[in-house]
């Protein structure tokens, strides 16, 4: 395939292209692709200053990313990866997730700040990454090596000891699939690999919100107590007792 068809089956797929500039320290690819991923990375920092900026919705983030995804054609696109050769330092944790990102190369157009941040989890078979909410976050999933149970819930109310949510999604992700999260949907989520080794690509806009001071993660327990309409009564974790119950 050359340059020219390359751009044209991944037009558009800005998040395959922030996968693709994550792994080109690994050279894994060819240099010619690299002006074409510093020109949709600019266009995802774009994005992600335009959420900040309040000019973008939340739920139209979710939406903007989800439609992107569904231009991924990720099985041919991970035929131009050395995918072993960028995992093979990989140690995976005995609980939760082991996280890695590469440093961005100076590429003509790429902005040299990002608004957003990216990483790959590596998860072993029958580990997690664990239950948890998001506060004044947007982030995404993208589903690229091994199969998981993914699990997602809305946020409903918040006590200083407890959340209320309700199920939204509960089914196997395989490979290319995704999903995404903010504040107004999908708040909490959970991805348990059921086969392995499992890898997932994130991108995330912290902040999104100036106002509101803090942005993270908030464990959770959603295997708690069940309340009428689907809801479950939540217990908020401390981390290590979050990775000690679902690692």
């Amino acid at each position: 395939m050359d340059r020219r068809d390359f751009a044209k089956q991944t037009l558009g797929s800005l998040l395959t292209f922030s996968f693709l500039q994550t792994i080109l320290e690994s050279t894994a690819l060819a240099e010619s692709v690299r002006p074409i991923a510093a020109k949709w990375l600019a266009e995802i920092n774009q994005m992600s200053l335009d959420l900040k900026g309040q000019k973008l919705k939340q739920l139209d983030w979710q939406s903007h990313v989800e439609a992107l995804f569904q231009q991924v054609d990720l099985a041919e696109f991970l035929t131009y990866v050395d995918f072993a050769k960028l995992t093979k330092e990989i140690r995976f944790r005995e609980q939760g997730e082991s996280s890695f990102k590469a440093s961005f190369p100076l590429v003509e157009g790429l902005p040299t700040e990002l608004v957003f941040g990216h990483q790959m989890f590596a998860l072993g078979k029958g580990r997690s990454v664990v239950p948890h909410g998001h506060e004044n976050m947007a982030t995404a999933f993208l589903v690229l090596q091994g199969e998981f149970a993914g699990k997602h819930y809305d946020r409903l109310e918040d006590d200083k000891k407890f959340m209320i949510i309700k199920p939204t999604i509960d089914r196997k992700f395989l490979p290319g699939e995704y999903s995404t999260v903010s504040d107004h949907r999908d708040n909490v989520h959970w991805f348990k690999a059921t086969a392995g080794p499992g890898f997932i690509f994130n991108i995330h806009v912290l902040n999104v919100d100036p106002t509101i001071k803090k942005s993270g993660r908030v464990y959770v327990d959603p295997e708690g107590e069940k309340l009428s309409g689907g809801r479950i009564k939540a217990d908020k974790l401390r981390p290590v007792d979050a990775f000690k119950k679902f690692g």
